[in-house]
């Protein structure tokens, strides 16, 4: 049995789950292949780090479970979570015999990874602040007087 591992990433309200595995080289979003998928920009945003990973793409398969929030905001949950996946993949120490890649390929591939997604790894700087404690309440806001 092929054994999965998973790996989540956020993006607003949109949410991925992303499986890896030894394979060659598929990948799919929702059961969908990547290639299928409509809008060409959120297609492009979630192939971002199968680029930066070259022809280490071929020697694994990719399973993207996303939902919630809208297309963008999935296609860069899907990114984050397939970065997130082949960094993890890379980390790994259980039977280094039977991971395709050599020790010195995954430091290097790890490190692209990480050079590369800093900006979408960091988080998003543009979340609303949290309400403050003792700040104007919604009732302060809309009544004159309330005594």
């Amino acid at each position: 049995m092929v054994k999965l591992e998973s790996y989540y990433a956020s993006r607003k309200t949109a949410r991925a789950h992303a499986f890896i595995t030894k394979g060659a080289g598929r990948v799919r979003i929702n059961n969908i292949p990547v290639e299928m998928v409509q809008q060409e920009v959120a297609r492009e945003v979630m192939l971002g780090p199968l680029e930066v990973a070259g022809d280490i793409r071929n020697k694994i398969d990719l399973s993207v479970r996303v939902k919630g929030g809208g297309f963008m905001g999935q296609s860069y949950a899907s990114a984050i979570a397939i970065s997130r996946a082949m960094t993890g993949w890379t980390k790994t120490r259980k039977e280094p015999k039977d991971h395709p890649l050599t020790r010195t390929v995954r430091e290097d591939l790890r490190k692209r990874l990480n050079d590369y997604d800093k900006h979408l790894l960091s988080g998003d700087d543009r979340r609303k602040e949290p309400k403050k404690f003792g700040g104007p309440g919604a009732r302060r806001r809309k009544q004159k007087s309330y005594r």
